[in-house]
């Protein structure tokens, strides 16, 4: 089954497809970016962009699953409210192209990669090449938290492997 996994922004969005099959024990990653628009285009040819890189992403790799972090607001409003929108066009361009959506909160995703709810970036950073081969080098942390966004998938529903 393959999915993909997004640590969702505007400004640098995480991308991930995870495959795992019913017989194989550990996950593969097929690919990742850190997805970047332009800041100095509008927000909206931004929101654009995102959703024609996704929807190319989908096209190509073909997943059934859509998993996201859910948005953990901080004390920029604006900020929060520009990745909100970002978010709702992930979301819609996944389910135009019929895949189920997955949202995961950091404490889930801090327990199914590290086993402790107030894991640090780093210690999280540290654990993901235990549980998964990522042969390329990764510049940005939003990769990584893409990958590890769809590692917490595939620990929260192992059952749907098996049904998909």
């Amino acid at each position: 089954m393959k999915i993909i996994s997004i640590d969702p922004g505007y400004e640098r969005i995480g991308i991930a497809i995870l495959e795992k099959e019913t017989s194989s024990k550990k996950e593969v990653l097929l690919y990742s970016e850190c997805f970047q628009t332009c800041a100095k285009d509008c927000f909206e040819d931004r929101l654009k962009e995102i959703g024609q890189e996704l929807e190319k992403i989908i096209k190509k790799y073909k997943p059934k699953v859509l998993a996201i972090e859910s948005l953990f607001f901080n004390s920029n409003q604006k900020t929060a409210l520009m990745v909100s929108e970002a978010k709702g066009v992930m979301k819609y361009i996944a389910l135009v192209n019929d895949l189920k959506v997955f949202e995961y909160t950091p404490l889930q995703i801090k327990i199914a990669i590290t086993g402790y709810g107030r894991s640090t970036k780093d210690q999280i950073l540290s654990m993901l090449p235990h549980l998964i081969n990522i042969e390329k080098e990764v510049k940005y942390d939003d990769e990584y938290d893409a990958i590890a966004i769809g590692l917490t998938y595939f620990a929260c529903n192992p059952n749907e492997i098996i049904l998909n």
